[in-house]
């Protein structure tokens, strides 16, 4: 669980997009997105590093139980803004992450 959800924090750091690949299920959703699938995710963090080229995730907060984790996050790099702080829910299968719940308060222009 843990490691899932460190995986995905260090391929985002690293701007490593293909990793999602490998760290979200075929059949992944993103409940804030309302998106299904990793080439979701890779599309959203592609955007975001295009938007925000030196953007990064420093863990703060992670709690695991069964097959959830909860997280919470901030998010730096991001200009006129003081480290908008995020909140995600995982749910991993076969340890990978197959479900995503969060909120942010990250301002999006």
């Amino acid at each position: 669980m843990r490691a899932a959800a460190q995986r995905m924090y260090t391929a985002f750091n690293a701007h490593d997009h293909d990793a999602a690949q490998d760290i979200f299920t075929a059949d992944f959703y993103s409940h804030p997105l309302g998106t299904t699938g990793p080439d979701s995710v890779v599309h959203a963090w592609r955007r975001l590093h295009e938007t925000f080229p030196e953007a990064h995730v420093t863990v703060e907060d992670m709690i695991v139980e069964g097959d959830t984790a909860a997280v919470r996050t901030r998010v730096h790099g991001v200009p006129g803004q003081q480290s908008p702080m995020m909140l995600e829910i995982f749910r991993v299968r076969d340890g990978r992450i197959s479900e995503l719940w969060g909120l942010s308060s990250l301002q999006r222009s």
